[in-house]
């Protein structure tokens, strides 16, 4: 009998249950929103998830019984496929005057009072990411400061206002009386919908287990697996590809965890770019930087550190700092698991060794070591615009010293080969050497010979050669003390 290629999905909106059937495993949610909905105020900009006129909020409820909270995620639903947002709780523009019976919602408010809107097109997504950060700050009574306000609306782009109205907005949420959801009767609601039906020949499966996954992926080597499609979607939307059977990896439990376990980050490879981040800050927070210019928010809610790794993209920057932090991956299947480095891992331009019925399950961190000697870690993002693009060159060094000695050092690189690679002649040029500006400049020429990038739209050849020993000199001059020699050490005045 052959199998059906349209599903049915439901999601709750408005404090109802919304029922779609005939779903294709490849719509996305932004179609379905304006072409089966008709809810016309998400807007389609980029189609790739770099503008965010498209950003929705999704809920899901955590916890246990009467506890549960729900945590409240915008993302891109430009590039978000339909099936994903099965059992969540979902929040377009258009459903935030209705929260408020006196008048607007403190985000749609605080964009008129501020003047914070010009042609408008954009502002639906921006009025979306500050309800998400009304529902994560303002209402846990947190002060949503400048700098928070630049980094969690980085994912979302205008081009006639200005930034500065809509970073007031952002600030002044907090002024207007308090719009509080029932997550109680939300997350009731949430529970009545029933996970989707388990038979691994569905076109669009959802599994909520490892072992569900991997029967799924053994019936189906073939299907295509996501998670949150902030790849795959373009493939999608840019190149219009079509997949009869797509295996969503988004609600594994075990791949959702991050714990530490046995001195390491034991991370799932379905945990979110910004809860992984999140977990590492912990261990490193001169990673701060790094992390949210990664990419905007609403990439790091969908996209997943497990995707980034088996994706495999050279110019993927999850990959660099893994490899300099000496990670290694656990692939799975239903007959065993298998552990490896991740520098080992890729085998040419997004080719690798997982085999047909394996997923990469999770990704295996080092705690940093404690020692008397002095480490140094340092993750340096090259690209065109500082916020929401993608790397030309990505260098991450990680340095361990011993009376002045590189006692270690592991380099990880993007965007200079056909795979993320590590800089093993480089390492071994500097390990046992005094850490001093000699030695430093020696290893700068090994560093850009080592590799042969390509030239392309983002970067040429040599450009991308003379930055990996730029990068080098700046690692060296940083671990002297100097402060201000990148853009990170800027920090624009505020006129008030």
């Amino acid at each position: 009998m052959p199998r059906p290629n349209h599903q049915t999905i439901q999601f709750l909106k408005r404090g109802e249950v919304v029922t779609l059937a005939n779903v294709p495993p490849t719509r996305t949610l932004l179609e379905v929103l304006r072409e089966d909905l008709g809810l016309t105020g998400t807007k389609e900009g980029c189609g790739e998830g770099d503008c965010g006129a498209c950003t929705v909020v999704l809920g899901e409820a955590s916890g246990e019984g009467e506890s549960k909270q729900l945590t409240f995620k915008a993302v891109n639903s430009c590039i978000r496929m339909a099936h994903s947002v099965h059992g969540l709780a979902l929040w377009t523009v258009e459903d935030l005057s209705l929260m408020n019976a006196a008048s607007q919602h403190p985000a749609q408010e605080a964009m008129v009072q501020c003047h914070a809107s010009q042609c408008g097109f954009c502002t639906p997504g921006f009025v979306m990411s500050l309800f998400g950060m009304y529902q994560n700050h303002v209402l846990q009574g947190q002060p949503i400061t400048r700098e928070l306000a630049q980094t969690e609306l980085s994912g979302n782009l205008c081009r006639c206002t200005g930034y500065r109205p809509i970073l007031d907005a952002a600030q002044q949420m907090a002024d207007y009386p308090a719009v509080r959801l029932d997550h109680p009767a939300i997350s009731r609601q949430l529970a009545e919908i029933q996970p989707q039906a388990s038979d691994v020949n569905s076109p669009y499966q959802l599994p909520g287990t490892l072992a569900a996954l991997l029967a799924a992926r053994a019936a189906q080597p073939n299907a295509q697996l996501v998670a949150g499609c902030t790849d795959v979607g373009l493939w999608v939307t840019k190149m219009h590809k079509q997949f009869d059977a797509v295996i969503d990896v988004s609600r594994v439990a075990e791949l959702r965890r991050i714990e530490q376990r046995g001195g390491e980050w034991v991370i799932g490879a379905a945990a979110t770019l910004q809860d992984a981040f999140t977990a590492l800050l912990q261990s490193w927070p001169e990673l701060t930087t790094f992390a949210e210019r990664f990419a905007g928010l609403p990439v790091r809610n969908s996209g997943t550190l497990g995707g980034n790794v088996a994706n495999g993209s050279p110019i993927g920057d999850s990959m660099p700092l893994l490899i300099a932090l000496k990670s290694r991956i656990v692939l799975a299947s239903v007959r065993s698991e298998r552990e490896m480095p991740l520098e080992d891992f890729y085998t040419g331009y997004r080719q690798n060794l997982l085999a047909a019925d394996e997923v990469l399950a999770f990704i295996k961190v080092p705690l940093p070591a404690a020692s008397a000697q002095t480490s140094l870690l340092r993750a340096y993002k090259i690209s065109k615009r500082y916020d929401d693009d993608i790397s030309a060159v990505c260098l991450v060094l990680n340095l361990t010293l011993d009376a002045g000695v590189v006692n270690d050092i592991s380099i990880g690189a993007g965007g200079v080969a056909a795979t993320p690679v590590r800089a093993r002649q480089t390492e071994a040029a500097l390990r046992g050497q005094p850490w001093s500006q000699a030695s430093v400049h020696a290893a700068m020429q090994t560093l850009r010979a080592e590799f042969e990038p390509i030239s392309d739209m983002r970067a040429s050849s040599s450009y991308r050669r003379q930055v990996l020993g730029n990068l080098l000199q700046r690692f060296w001059l940083e671990s002297q003390g100097e402060q201000h020699i990148n853009l990170e050490a800027f920090k624009l005045e505020v006129l008030v």
